[in-house]
């Protein structure tokens, strides 16, 4: 199983983005995980689009956008025209969820579905066929640091269980509170795509960080196979 690390610019030194993305991906990075906030959805504001635009310019890096917006369907267009690679939306945020994936596909992106801690896993198995990305939310959106949500490793098992039922090769990607400490039982209960924000931009060497995240991830694939 492909592990794949995916640092949040959430977390960086917002005056020196450039420079923090360069050494996440100097550090073996994959991707670069972009939440988009709106202060609906989720409390809290943060980038859109035009930082996208930048940042393709910067990087030729995989995009991941993370949209924590109300409809996000209003925002295809946007991300596509600014460079993004894999957008993601959540279940809880719009009534027509197969028709917007398959816009997302249309629009030359990965299709990716985001559920919150407390949205059952149900919500996604009408639209496993339209889903590449599938993120399992071990805290509740908004704001970076938060506590690890416990319940959210069995969620991780489940999911996987319902991806391999259904034959898909979707990423299985896990967002909040992923350390050191934690990515290993993620791991373990079948999540491959990691994203981590403070675990990554508060360490002494984010570079480093990377890596050491990576290792625990793939021994407990190995444990696990």
């Amino acid at each position: 199983m492909t592990v794949r690390i995916a640092p949040s610019i959430l977390s960086a030194d917002l005056a020196h983005l450039a420079r923090d993305i360069d050494a996440v991906l100097a550090g073996g990075a994959d991707q670069i995980h972009v939440d988009v906030m709106d202060g609906h959805f989720v409390p809290n504001l943060t980038f859109g689009a035009p930082v996208v635009k930048c940042l393709r310019q910067h990087t030729p890096a995989v995009l991941d956008c993370h949209l924590m917006v109300e409809h996000p369907e209003a925002y295809i267009g946007a991300f596509r025209d600014a460079g993004a690679n894999i957008l993601t939306i959540h279940a809880e945020a719009t009534e027509h969820l197969e028709r917007h994936l398959q816009a997302i596909r249309e629009a030359g992106m990965k299709a990716g579905v985001a559920l919150n801690p407390a949205t059952p896993l149900s919500l996604i198995e009408e639209v496993v066929a339209e889903v590449d990305l599938l993120l399992v939310m071990t805290v509740n959106p908004g704001f970076g640091g938060q506590s690890f949500w416990e319940p959210g490793v069995d969620k991780v098992r489940r999911a996987r269980a319902i991806l391999d039922r259904a034959g898909s090769t979707a990423m299985l990607q896990v967002d909040g509170g992923v350390t050191r400490l934690t990515i290993g039982r993620l791991a373990g209960a079948g999540a491959d795509t990691f994203v981590a924000g403070n675990a990554v931009f508060t360490a002494a060497d984010p570079a480093r960080e990377v890596g050491a995240l990576r290792r625990a991830a793939e021994d407990a694939h190995t444990r696990h196979a």
